[in-house]
């Protein structure tokens, strides 16, 4: 919510603003809208939740890596700890995550019997990838760099977008 709050309130009040513990009006309007979001989508989505869910939240861990990778960190203090200082690079943060991706693409491509089916899981993957990319960079270009907000509001964007595009494809 501080994020909207922060994006919405512009330039120069937009660290203020995201720092503020008081939640603005359009932190409050992002909240409604996204749950909405969700909640709709749950519904439709229904029996496949337990197989969608997982998807959603790696790629919506997923996009942090993209957020760190391009962007700098920035504080409402003017002491902190940078997460670059331990960051090792996308590569190497990302290998685990990719390797886990291949093996599951691997399996669901031999275990999916019907072509259309397929198909969906081919486009959800990379539908994924564009969301799970475009989204930390939308917000990172916005609020010109990263925080532990931004990095919270691009996990909750991107685990809904892939929520609702799982809810129109399947």
């Amino acid at each position: 919510m501080d994020t909207f709050d922060g994006i919405f309130a512009g330039k120069k009040k937009r660290l203020k603003a995201m720092k503020d513990s008081k939640v603005g009006s359009f932190g409050v309007q992002a909240l409604v809208f996204i749950t909405l979001i969700q909640i709709a989508c749950i519904l439709k989505i229904q029996n496949l939740i337990i197989f969608v869910l997982p998807i959603c939240l790696f790629w919506g861990r997923f996009s942090n890596l993209f957020f760190v990778e391009e962007f700098k960190y920035m504080s409402y203090k003017k002491k902190s700890i940078s997460h670059k200082k331990f960051w090792n690079g996308f590569k190497k943060e990302s290998f685990i995550s990719v390797i886990f991706l291949l093996i599951f693409i691997t399996y669901q491509v031999f275990s999916i019997t019907s072509q259309a089916i397929l198909i969906k899981f081919l486009i959800l993957i990379l539908v994924g990838i564009f969301i799970s990319y475009s989204i930390p960079n939308i917000l990172g270009n916005k609020i010109g760099g990263f925080n532990g907000d931004a990095c919270g509001a691009s996990i909750v964007l991107v685990e809904t977008g892939m929520l609702f595009m799982h809810a129109i494809l399947l």
